[in-house]
């Protein structure tokens, strides 16, 4: 089950029974079965908290996932912090949900083991993400 909850920020999830399936066949298009995936939406002083607390990290990030997933059920919490997201979507010249979905895919792609520590690794990681976002633009155009 995926589910999405909002913690300490204004923010208005679109379609979420259309997101739920959208993740839901990224998750098994990746070889995997939708076990519970929690998305938290938070600030930057929630997730830096986080990020402190559980990875000794004292820098700023827009997502922190932690992993749960056993054999091929894909499970874990995914925190994102609206904040940064916001922030890389101006950035990077690219619309809000653009680029909040980009992150939350980017959450289930680390569920289903790829990194981002190394370049190769990095682009391998755009390119999943790419893909997925393509996967969801196109069922959009077919509604």
């Amino acid at each position: 089950m995926i589910t999405f909850n909002i913690q300490e920020v204004k923010l208005k999830l679109g379609n979420r029974k259309q997101t739920r399936v959208w993740l839901s066949s990224e998750i098994i298009a990746l070889g995997y079965k939708p076990g519970n995936v929690n998305y938290i939406f938070c600030n930057d002083e929630y997730l830096s908290a986080l990020n402190t607390k559980y990875l000794a990290h004292k820098t700023l990030t827009d997502i922190i996932t932690f992993d749960y997933t056993e054999g091929k059920k894909l499970s874990g919490d995914i925190f994102i912090s609206v904040e940064r997201v916001a922030e890389n979507a101006g950035k990077y010249g690219n619309p809000f949900y653009d680029e909040l979905h980009r992150v939350m895919i980017h959450g289930v792609l680390h569920l289903a083991g790829f990194k981002d520590k190394t370049e190769a690794e990095k682009l391998e990681m755009r390119k999943q993400e790419g893909l997925c976002i393509d996967h969801l633009n196109s069922s959009l155009n077919n509604l």
